[in-house]
């Protein structure tokens, strides 16, 4: 069985200059169907070749699959602004071969498996599960089985949609073959414009926080919510023995380690450094977490810093602790103003975001929130506008208030940059002029900017900066003027 993983021609965020990253949910799928004897398998990553959808679908034709598979794992792509693009290709791939069953998972689809289907004739499956559900998903098409009993699967059966039982999470990761990066043009991704040879990784999943806008309440079986807390890991032996791969079989010099929460363990983290130590490692990194992870990690920052790592990422969001209270972010003030003395002592640089959209946000509480932000001083602000993920409870409260009708969302603008849904005080326009206003403030110091310039940051951190920079009328312009830019 021919099985095809493609990837559409898409953008990247406004502040992201240049950036492309191999699809994680196909490297890791790929790998576990090749390990369970299917290897005819292949990618066509249109967004690394930039591939425009014409030549794309030409492409699929030829390549005459049995199977094509699409969707995406991490939101730092472009949130849900990559859906529509998978809405045309399946489309327009069902149109040329008509018997080529077509496959999506992940984002926005694990939740929404149901009316991914109604909406989307062209498309035969979702997975809501993980690799597991994938695989066993293979195996029924290949050997015509009932697909109503695939664990972790919704399916379209004599043209009735039927979803399969519950798939328990895999429990653990390192049973998980390395990501197939072998299938990907390893040497055409590119972060931030600068870094190059460049990867995301995924070294864990779930978290052990429930914020309610957060966009991983997306990513599993809408009938197991509680899914999204259970945190696993991939151990630290063999998240090093993905990153020599990387970087001795590709020449990788940059990763992004794209969990939510890599530093939830200081002791994973301290044993990773250890070996990235031991064994010479010379590839630079990036890390996610929240607030208090950070702070608990204060013992093994100089160990994180001498192995690499440049940038630290976190989310500030809100700023009283009632309001953190509120959208159970798990963390406080005082730690968020921790994060930041402890990143910028190591020479760390810090890049914190703060939320914009909350049903409860009046203009007074944002220019509050950015006054906080600009007191604790980031050395890279990151403003996202809250977009209802299916399932989060702020799904629930925007479905309430009829902020979103499911069926008409405009993907094009949901990718977290654009104000999507009004709050109880302001409109989607107001909040629009606000994010830019609070943009414009932070990145218009002098000051900051040559602070940062002149630091002794890692030259990669330095060059972010300017590529954020060079983005900011961009995203201007996509939260003023609703410009798309995924």
């Amino acid at each position: 069985m021919k099985i095809l993983f493609v990837m559409p021609k898409v953008g990247a965020w406004a502040t992201h200059g240049i950036h492309k990253s191999p699809n994680q949910l196909y490297a890791h799928w790929a790998s576990f169907i090749r390990e369970r004897g299917y290897n005819d398998i292949s990618v066509i990553d249109g967004r690394a070749l930039e591939i425009p959808m014409d030549e794309l679908v030409r492409q699929v034709k030829a390549n005459e699959p049995d199977v094509v598979v699409m969707g995406e794992q991490i939101h730092g792509y472009g949130g849900y602004g990559v859906l529509r693009h998978f809405k045309e290709a399946a489309s327009r791939i069902k149109e040329v071969l008509p018997n080529t069953k077509i496959i999506l998972g992940g984002l926005w689809y694990s939740a929404m498996p149901v009316p991914t289907l109604e909406e989307n004739p062209a498309v035969d499956f979702v997975v809501m599960g993980e690799e597991e559900s994938f695989a066993d998903l293979i195996e029924a098409i290949e050997k015509k089985k009932n697909f109503a009993d695939v664990g972790g699967v919704t399916s379209r059966i004599d043209g009735k949609i039927v979803m399969g039982p519950h798939k328990p999470l895999m429990t653990d990761l390192d049973k998980l073959p390395l990501p197939a990066y072998d299938l990907f043009p390893m040497d055409k991704y590119v972060g931030h414009t600068y870094w190059k040879p460049f990867v995301d990784m995924i070294t864990s999943r779930g978290c052990p926080s429930a914020c309610t806008f957060c966009y991983e309440w997306d990513q599993f079986d809408p009938r197991s919510p509680s899914d999204f807390l259970k945190w696993r890991a991939k151990s630290p032996e063999r998240v090093i023995e993905e990153l020599e791969l990387l970087h001795e079989k590709y020449g990788v010099k940059v990763v992004v380690i794209q969990d939510d929460n890599f530093n939830v363990d200081p002791a994973r983290v301290e044993r990773f450094c250890q070996l990235k130590k031991k064994k010479n490692i010379p590839v630079k990194w990036v890390s996610l977490g929240r607030a208090v992870d950070w702070v608990n990690c204060e013992k093994i920052l100089p160990l994180m810093k001498e192995t690499g790592l440049f940038m630290g990422v976190f989310g500030i969001e809100v700023t009283t602790q009632q309001e953190l209270k509120r959208i159970a972010k798990g963390t406080t003030i005082e730690q968020i103003q921790k994060t930041v003395e402890i990143l910028r002592k190591n020479d760390i640089a810090i890049v914190a975001d703060i939320m914009i959209g909350f049903d409860y946000d009046t203009e007074a509480i944002i220019k509050q929130r950015f006054e906080f932000a600009d007191q604790v001083d980031p050395d890279v602000l990151w403003i996202g506008y809250v977009t209802p993920a299916p399932n989060s409870p702020m799904w629930r409260i925007s479905l309430k208030k009829n902020w979103i009708d499911p069926k008409k969302v405009d993907f094009s603008t949901w990718d977290f940059l654009h104000p999507v849904i009004p709050t109880d005080h302001l409109s989607v326009e107001e909040l629009g002029r606000l994010g830019s206003w609070c943009m414009r403030e932070f990145f218009s110091k002098p000051g900051r900017i040559n602070r940062i310039m002149e630091s002794n940051f890692d030259m990669l951190a330095k060059l972010c900066f300017q590529d954020v920079m060079a983005g900011v009328a961009k995203w201007e312009a996509g939260a003023t003027k609703g410009e798309v830019h995924i």
